[in-house]
């Protein structure tokens, strides 16, 4: 848990057990991937499927929708807020019992789409981190 809120961006399962060095010997995939399990279903890390990342909860007190705002460029993810009511009409209509939703909307952060842009040294410096 502490690799992903350090980490501030998705981070791939592989690259959490390498930086995971217990002794010498980087963490075992069943490790890392049970320990992930665990965190998911208590609510505190999310699994982005189209990146195939995991990361930290923005601190949501209960079960939520997950979504994200995922940039193509640099591969950070702002998670957000979304209006799930048209999601649940349909699932309501058509007696659909819904166990989770997650929503990953792609394409570019603020910082990467003015990187665009001549001459603007934050877009820069952020692309460098």
């Amino acid at each position: 848990m502490e690799l992903l809120l350090t980490a501030g961006a998705p981070v791939k399962a592989y690259d959490l057990m390498a930086a995971f060095d217990e002794g010498g010997s980087p963490a075992k995939p069943p490790t890392v991937y049970r320990a992930l399990e665990f965190l998911e279903a208590a609510g505190l890390v999310h699994r982005i499927a189209g990146i195939n990342a995991f990361i930290a909860c923005d601190g949501h007190a209960a079960v939520h929708t997950a979504a994200f705002l995922i940039c193509d460029c640099c591969g950070s993810a702002e998670e957000f807020d979304p209006d799930t009511t048209p999601i649940t009409a349909v699932a309501d209509a058509n007696s659909f019992v819904v166990t989770g939703v997650t929503l990953e909307v792609r394409g570019r952060c603020r910082w990467c789409a003015n990187s665009d842009k001549a001459g603007d040294p934050a877009a820069r410096a952020h692309k460098a981190a």
